[in-house]
């Protein structure tokens, strides 16, 4: 189902044409829903910290969560107490729930159990970002918000948006839901604060993100195997939106890939599906697969840490509007 889905948004298969209504009444709902908010006849929550939302508008991965870890490095060196609130994907969550590092991904979902453990930042999880970031700000001393995803979540009011491209995919054949990858029309990229391309081919008005992979490291917590070595034999499995990407990189690390695994996205793993493809060379993974199989994880199993890199431009555009948005809550509060 995967690949015919990649096949129908990346690489121009027919059928993509028989999904058109489906993808009109899709536009009609959304763009309904849009217009409910930009009326008043939905209201949109606004908070008393700045809240900086990080997504994009094409389903699927595309490197919204290294750019997240990225945000929360930056603002916590320039003096800012990060909180982070999320969906929770994967997890069956009733309410909101508070992330503590080592939760599972069956508690509070893939992303937000390793965006956790990497940097134990405060953070809450729940269907409706609005009462996560109430239940956030009551219960830690956070003065801005990042959400990851939820760029359509409009009832939440935002300050920043930064949307995420994948810079070998972008929007695929341009069409809405079913028939293409898109959540939202190319006219969205216009009305962002930023846009990343998360790749090498940044156009016009992107700012360029590259992944810098930070070594090798145990899936199993306190292994003390060695780790393959550049030009060592290895498998390699992901489930991630474009597993691809992280195929490629470990080949342009040096690594002699024997076999390449394509798991869905937000994949349940369970001891029997890895079982089923480890043949006893090292297994390499991402670090959000990693976090699904520590339980029932293996000595030669391994993980690949990433870290973003984007330009000093961005870095400072994106303190100096954060700095006025925060300035401009302040004032509206004392003007109260």
């Amino acid at each position: 189902m995967q690949n015919f889905v990649h096949k129908l948004w990346y690489q121009g298969h027919w059928a993509a044409w028989l999904l058109l209504p489906l993808s009109m009444l899709f536009w009609l709902i959304s763009g309904l829903r849009r217009l409910g908010f930009r009326f008043g006849l939905k209201r949109q929550t606004h908070l008393p910290v700045p809240v900086i939302v990080v997504g994009n508008i094409t389903a699927g991965g595309s490197g919204k969560t290294p750019t997240v870890l990225y945000l929360i490095e930056l603002l916590r060196q320039h003096g800012w107490r990060p909180g982070v609130v999320s969906r929770g994907y994967g997890a069956r969550i009733e309410g909101e729930r508070e992330v503590r590092p080592g939760m599972t991904p069956a508690e509070v979902g893939d992303e937000p159990a390793m965006i956790a453990l990497r940097t134990g930042i405060p953070m809450v999880v729940g269907a409706s970002r609005v009462k996560a970031a109430h239940q956030l700000l009551a219960c830690h001393d956070v003065n801005v918000i990042l959400c990851d995803d939820g760029l359509q979540h409009y009832q939440l009011g935002r300050d920043i948006e930064i949307l995420v491209i994948d810079g070998e995919r972008r929007f695929g054949n341009g069409l809405l839901i079913p028939s293409g990858p898109l959540r939202e029309g190319l006219w969205r990229k216009s009305r962002v604060d930023f846009s990343i391309c998360n790749g090498q081919s940044a156009e016009a008005g992107e700012f360029a993100m590259t992944l810098q992979p930070s070594g090798l490291l145990p899936v199993l917590p306190g292994a003390d195997a060695t780790p393959p070595s550049v030009g060592d034999e290895v498998n390699a499995m992901a489930g991630i939106g474009n597993p691809q990407r992280f195929f490629s990189a470990l080949n342009v690390q040096g690594y002699k890939l024997n076999a390449a695994h394509e798991f869905a996205d937000h994949m349940a793993y369970q001891a029997s599906d890895i079982a089923a493809i480890d043949n006893g060379l090292p297994l390499l993974m991402t670090e959000k697969d990693a976090v699904k199989c520590r339980e029932f994880a293996k000595q030669h199993w391994w993980y690949v840490a990433v870290d973003a890199n984007l330009s000093p431009q961005f870095s400072t555009q994106l303190l100096e509007k954060l700095s006025r948005a925060a300035n401009a809550k302040q004032g509206t509060s004392h003007g109260l």
